[in-house]
Order: C-alpha cells, then structure tokens, then sequence
C-alpha cells in the first residue's frame, strides 16, 4: 500500500515532459555564404545541446522576404528567429539604426566603443517587445558602390540610390544629403541594379561579391560610409518554451558562433575588394570633408525621423565620451 501511495504521489508532482521546440529562422544571407553555414552549424549544435529537444530551421536568400517581412512573420508567429541587419530591424526598434548613420563614426573602433555603452540599453528595449537577443555580429563597414566613379557628392547628385523600403524619413534624409533615392525592397536589388532602376548602392563588399553587384556597380567609394550591426532574435515566447538549462547551452553556442563569424566576416570583407577588382572593380579615392557634410546635412532628419531622437542623442554623446577618453 505504501509503495502504492509512493508511486502515486511522484506521478501526481512529476513535470510534464516539454514539447519539441522548433525554430524557424530567416535570413538575407544567400545560401552557402559564411552567414549561412555559421548559422547551419549553429542549428546542428543546438539539436546536440538540446538532445533533440531544439530544432533550428534556416531559410537563406530571403526566402521569407525581406528583413521588414522577416519582422512581420516573427510577429504573426510564422517565423520564431531571424538573423538580421540593425537596419532591417528598424520595424521591431529603430534606434539599433541609429549605428549605421552615414559618417557618425571615424573608425570601426569608435563605433564599437559607442555601441558598447548602449547595448544594455538596446537589448533591454527589444526583449520589453518580446525579443531575445542571442549575440549581435559585425556584419562589416558599408562602402558606396556606384556605376560610375563620383568623387564628390555633386557629381553624384542625379544618381539613383537605393533607399529602403517601408522608412519614407531615410528617403527624406537621402534628398536633404543632396542625393536622389529610389525606394525598392531589398529583395529587387539585383535586378532593379540590371535594368539600371538604380545606379548607386551603399553595403558591405562580402554582400556585394556575393550577390553579384559589382558587375554594374563597378566604382567603390574608398571611404567607410557606416557601419552595419547583424543580430540574430528571437521571440521571447518560443525561446521561454526552451528549458532554462538549455537555454543558457543556447546562448552561449550563439555567442561563440557570432565571434567566429566576426573574425571571418573582418577577413572576407577585404578579400571580397581583391576579388572584385581583380574582376574589373575599380577603387575611387576621394576627399572625405565634403561627403561628410553632405550627410551631416541629413543628421536633423534622422534624429527623430529615422530613429529616435533621444536615443541618436545617446550614441552622439556616446561617441563623443569614446573620442575624449581615447575609445575605452
């Protein structure tokens, strides 16, 4: 009877077995680049973690749309996770953006220092939106790739810039810049690039071999334009279906995956420039002081149209304590 009563009482306080959780992931990244084979190897090592328990799903190439899509099928449930761009986030928060504004920065190094003293701040906005982030990566410095060679924001002034979709206030700043933006999707790139849509890019080299655009887009601006944060997120309610145990095994597998991709990603970005101009991309050097007051000129329609205008405050002050205590 005893033994009886025993067996009930643990069958009574036992936890149910938790459910399979499956994550469904997106990505720009086109399939077999460094970002997607970092994030195929990042699923294969949760499934070992997890015992079977996590499945990560990816899609590459855009197969689910656009970043902005990407976003809204997180939000529906249609997809759990995404790996993407600070920019393309701008749907979920867009003060992430407020990092990728065109000559804020000097360096990579100041950008970083500024972005460490608010990303406590950044994470804790988007996890109150029903967002984790699990590792933020350095997806690299956006350089300005055009059909033909501008040295100077007036010879550029009747080219046709890609401008996002969905963010009307970065239209408005591309024209304040002196520029003429074209709106399309990030998905018509390529083809919107062969018609001659538009004439002008601004990305990182990696994306632009990968994707092929430097065959029309053949003169690169040898100056940083900004820099561009990736981050992988996800919903806050599919990651909480995870055992807290694993979820710590997770994270931290997101984390030594991101800073393997970091150090990859540095390297091919300039192998990426060798290998264009080997095939036909030309490198135009140009005088930085009037291409930063062009878009500096764009600075007021940002801070508040863009991203918020308290927030692009903080990062400006960020930045400025990063330059008076020598980056640290």
């Amino acid at each position: 009877m005893t033994k009886l009563l025993l067996a009930a009482l643990l069958a009574a306080t036992a936890l149910p077995a938790r459910a399979q959780v499956i994550v469904k992931l997106g990505t720009l990244a086109p399939a077999g680049s460094t970002w997607h084979e970092i994030l195929k190897e990042m699923g294969k090592r949760w499934e070992e973690a997890s015992g079977g328990q996590v499945k990560l799903r990816v899609y590459p190439g855009g197969a689910q749309g656009s970043e902005g899509e990407m976003v809204r099928k997180m939000e529906i449930g249609q997809l759990q996770a995404a790996a993407i761009s600070n920019v393309g986030m701008h749907d979920v928060l867009p003060d992430p953006q407020t990092l990728s504004v065109p000559m804020l920065f000097g360096s990579e190094a100041e950008m970083e220092c500024a972005f460490a003293r608010v990303r406590a701040h950044l994470e804790a906005d988007l996890l109150a939106r029903g967002f984790v982030v699990l590792q933020w990566s350095r997806i690299g410095a956006m350089s300005l790739f055009c059909d033909a060679g501008y040295r100077t924001p007036a010879e550029m002034k009747n080219a046709r810039v890609f401008a996002w979709e969905g963010d009307p206030k970065s239209v408005d700043a591309w024209r304040a810049a002196g520029f003429s933006p074209v709106v399309l999707s990030s998905t018509d790139i390529v083809p919107s690039l062969q018609t001659g849509m538009i004439d002008c890019i601004t990305n990182v080299p990696l994306y632009v071999l990968t994707a092929r655009l430097f065959e029309k887009a053949n003169h690169m601006m040898d100056l940083p334009w900004g820099w561009i944060l990736g981050a992988t997120i996800v919903r806050r309610d599919a990651w909480e279906r995870i055992d807290p145990a694993i979820r710590a095994k997770l994270a931290a597998i997101a984390v030594e995956l991101g800073r393997k991709v970091d150090v990859e990603v540095r390297r091919l970005n300039v192998d990426a420039v060798a290998a264009m101009k080997r095939q036909g991309l030309t490198v135009v050097p140009v005088d930085p002081a009037p291409w930063r007051a062009a878009m500096e000129r764009s600075w007021p329609i940002v801070r508040g149209g863009v991203v918020p205008a308290a927030f692009f405050d903080e990062v400006k002050a960020a930045r400025d304590a990063c330059r008076a205590t020598g980056g640290r």
